[in-house]
């Protein structure tokens, strides 16, 4: 069978890891790519999708790093625009030790500093989707962007406003970070809601939900918001509601030691569409989107690094009593053995 075609539409950003610990005594950063649908794409990479990225970086070697660690990953990069007069985002990623000192955080937890204002991506508007990426989202399945895309700048929300208008179906995480809103607090629930309503699969935490919509009820999110034909809310009790059309499941998420929160959403989402790309079912598909968030919760990049798409589809399968009693942990073990 053709590999679905996915396009994720948005920025990336280079990481820069500092050690655990207060962030003043790091004296060595790891570099890594990050960026929402930039990890989303990843992800597509790793499960068999035919996936490409379109966005802006700098003429600049962090920009020339961004483009060769998609590529690397087997995504298309031809959509991507060299933007010659400004630079690449990026971001410091704190990382908490647990040392008691007054500026560390606690052990596992962190903290990111973003330097994105000015950058190339926020420069992203509809002109973008010209020559490749016209081509590429034409021909697409899918095309997946998410709330900070649409909060970078106001060409950027014109963009992803030209994108629901497609007749390809679009996949909106809200991805709420109150800081992209602080010039302008008052629009973000109208602005948000717009693209949830224009959307056709829709990811959204109760927690963020509960901030922009005043309400992390999924019963009443649905009310609120009957439009996208898939809407997944995410709770803190770690089940996942799914709606469909006007069936609902609830799934919950594997037991886990989680190392780090960070990238587990774009992780998820990246494994629900690829079910939903596949045909699978409502429950195979939320199970796709838990195993490949337990990608991400147990290491400590923002990728998520996924099991092969046999195996996810397997486990996806398996009865609801062998799903509560499924150890991540062991079968990421078994099957690295494997591999070896």
């Amino acid at each position: 069978m053709k590999a679905p075609r996915a396009v994720c539409v948005g920025e990336g950003l280079v990481v820069l890891v500092a050690e655990p610990g207060p962030l003043e005594k790091s004296n060595t950063f790891h570099r890594t790519a990050g960026g929402a649908e930039a990890n989303v794409a990843r992800v597509f990479g790793q499960l068999g999708v035919d996936a490409s990225w379109i966005s802006r970086v700098g003429d600049d070697g962090f920009g020339r790093y961004l483009v060769g660690q998609l590529i690397a990953a087997g995504v298309d990069t031809s959509g991507v625009t060299l933007d010659h007069e400004r630079p690449t985002g990026m971001y410091v990623k704190q990382r908490g030790s647990g040392s008691g000192d007054r500026h560390d955080l606690a052990c596992r937890d962190s903290a990111m500093t973003y330097f994105r204002a000015g950058s190339a991506a926020s420069a992203l508007s509809p002109k973008d989707i010209d020559g490749n990426a016209a081509d590429l989202v034409a021909r697409a399945d899918l095309i997946h962007f998410t709330g900070i895309t649409v909060a970078i700048s106001d060409t950027a929300a014109d963009l992803t406003r030209y994108l629901m208008d497609l007749p390809t179906l679009v996949s909106f995480d809200l991805n709420y970070r109150p800081a992209l809103w602080k010039s302008r607090p008052d629009t973000a629930t109208d602005v948000l809601g717009e693209h949830v309503r224009g959307s056709d699969v829709v990811f959204m935490g109760a927690d963020e939900a509960a901030l922009v919509f005043g309400t992390s009820d999924p019963a009443e999110l649905r009310e609120m918001f009957p439009q996208p034909h898939h809407l997944v809310i995410k709770n803190d009790a770690h089940t996942v509601t799914a709606f469909e059309g006007t069936s609902r499941i609830d799934v919950p998420a594997l037991k886990l030691d989680v190392v780090e929160k960070i990238g587990a959403g774009d992780a998820f989402a990246g494994g629900y569409l690829t079910g939903l790309l596949l045909g699978r079912s409502s429950a195979e598909r939320v199970r796709f989107g838990h195993l490949c968030a337990a990608g991400a919760l147990t290491g400590h990049d923002d990728i998520a690094s996924v099991l092969p798409p046999a195996v996810l589809s397997k486990l996806a399968e398996l009865a609801d009593a062998d799903w509560a009693w499924l150890d991540y942990a062991a079968t990421a073990a078994r099957h690295s053995e494997v591999s070896k």
